[in-house]
């Protein structure tokens, strides 16, 4: 199992990262959870491409998880042979938000077909699946697990278990710890979790920016996180400020702290394996 960071930022613009959205490559299936800004691009620098997705899985419906959404299902539809259609899976609301994004489409839609009228006689297929806790399905040989999260007032929001030929990864999304995320990390191999900087943040003397202290882990909870559910790989992400160069270490401390095995960090586009 292969686990890309394709995109490590975060709300806030940076020239260096990429939008939320990380890259599961498992029994030949290639599992795309999040799709924040640049994320076509990003797909590309790690080797595969919006119509080679099994599946996109969201996390939650905030901006800079979904941001680049529109650009997935059109690249998806207009590199297709046949009509082809992208499966995405995410919470309740999932359904409307692609709604909206296929109405914003629409003129670049009939154009495209109006063009090409010889080899793109289909309009964009995408199938929706809303997702609550609880639910478990299968991408290819890929079990997929669901469990709800705590990113309040966002509701719902939700992480995924993925599992294939005895591993596993749980991708985390944006929220603080709760008894929910313990039981679905519980002896995983892998653990995806977007993080903040609480010391770095409370440097920043501006109300909005602080309030984001109550609803994401940071990286000391994440940490704690992962030592009690048993986890032998921590992977952080969507950094909070952004991680300059030469910050890795001073990160992968405050996670040492409170846990003892092997933390994952990067820029975009670095690749562990379980």
């Amino acid at each position: 199992m292969e686990i890309t960071l394709l995109g490590t930022g975060s709300p806030l613009p940076d020239p260096r990262r990429g939008g939320p959205a990380t890259l599961v490559r498992a029994g030949g299936q290639t599992i795309l959870v999040d799709a924040g800004r640049a994320v076509v691009m990003r797909l590309a620098g790690a080797g595969t491409l919006p119509v080679l997705l099994n599946a996109v899985l969201i996390t939650h419906l905030h901006s800079d998880h979904i941001t680049d959404l529109n650009d997935v299902i059109t690249s998806h539809w207009v590199m297709t042979g046949i009509e082809t259609p992208l499966n995405v899976y995410g919470p309740p609301g999932t359904q409307t938000v692609v709604d909206g994004i296929l109405m914003m489409l629409a003129p670049d839609i009939s154009y495209r077909l109006a063009h090409h009228t010889d080899t793109l006689t289909y309009k964009p297929k995408v199938v929706v699946t809303e997702v609550k806790p609880g639910a478990t399905f299968a991408i290819g040989d890929v079990q997929v697990k669901v469990a709800r999260t705590h990113h309040q007032p966002v509701e719902p929001t939700v992480a995924f278990r993925l599992e294939h030929d005895g591993k596993s990864v749980v991708l985390g999304g944006d929220g603080i710890p709760c008894d929910t995320l313990d039981e679905i990390c519980a002896g995983a191999d892998a653990y995806v979790q977007t993080v903040i900087r609480e010391d770095l943040v409370k440097l920043v003397k501006n109300k909005r920016f602080l309030d984001i202290l109550d609803y994401h882990s940071t990286v000391e909870q994440a940490a704690q996180t992962a030592t009690k559910a048993g986890i032998k790989k921590l992977i952080l992400t969507h950094y909070v400020p952004s991680m300059q160069p030469g910050q890795e270490d001073e990160w992968r401390a405050f996670a040492a702290k409170y846990f003892d095995g092997e933390i994952v960090l990067g820029d975009d586009l670095t690749t562990t394996t379980i």
